[in-house]
């Protein structure tokens, strides 16, 4: 499973890069709002830079052919910038567009199966479906994941399956476990990944014995 950070913010970026653990990133204009008044274009060519891989830029028109001019402005910026697109049908109309002329897609904001399957037939990059806000209105994600798997491995797509709107660790493991290509994180589920209490213990005796030794 490859691992994108869920941000906007270049140091966290930067960090997570450093260890190793970022194949490539997602924004979205809530997460650019969050870094203030900026040149969100440059934003996006500072980040390629950083990466070096897919970088998902999402357009805020609502209308296919405002849509396509956005596509091809945003994927101008650098080879690394894969377009976001919502799920809807002015979205569809857009990513036959892009799919024609060649730019990368991420399918955003899919809740159902068929919405996939769907973009999947007409060759989005990537699908992306929402699993906790799935979870936080009390339907079953993972049953919802596991469906697209399966229509994917049916039907031999090569659109990616890109688990999104991940709350904990347990979605990373349970994505992994069904078989998401990638997983796009905030750094906070990132910080988590590597943590556990036992592992704090157990080093933190480790360093207590080897005082003992050199004493």
């Amino acid at each position: 499973m490859k691992f994108f950070i869920d941000t906007a913010n270049l140091d966290e970026i930067r960090k997570f890069k450093a260890m190793g653990l970022l194949d490539g990133v997602t924004t979205n204009p809530s997460l650019a709002a969050k870094e203030g008044k900026i040149d969100f274009r440059k934003l996006i060519a500072d980040i390629c830079a950083v990466v070096q891989g897919p970088v998902s830029a999402e357009v805020i028109s609502t209308e296919a052919d405002q849509m396509f001019a956005e596509a091809e402005e945003l994927s101008a910026i650098s080879e690394h910038v894969v377009i976001k697109l919502p799920t809807i049908p002015e979205g569809i109309k857009a990513l036959v567009r892009c799919v024609e002329a060649g730019i990368k897609t991420n399918m955003t904001l899919v809740f159902q199966p068929v919405q996939a399957l769907i973009v999947g037939r007409i060759g989005a990059t990537y699908v992306s479906p929402f699993l906790g806000r799935l979870d936080d209105i009390g339907q079953d994600s993972m049953e919802v994941l596991a469906a697209i798997r399966q229509i994917y491995d049916n039907y031999d797509f090569a659109t990616q399956i890109l688990a999104a709107s991940l709350r904990h660790p347990l979605h990373v493991v349970q994505a992994a476990t069904i078989g998401a290509d990638v997983a796009t994180i905030p750094p906070n589920v990132l910080d988590k990944l590597l943590n556990h209490p036992l592992t704090d213990i157990g080093l933190e005796r480790f360093l207590a014995d080897w005082k003992k030794i050199k004493a």
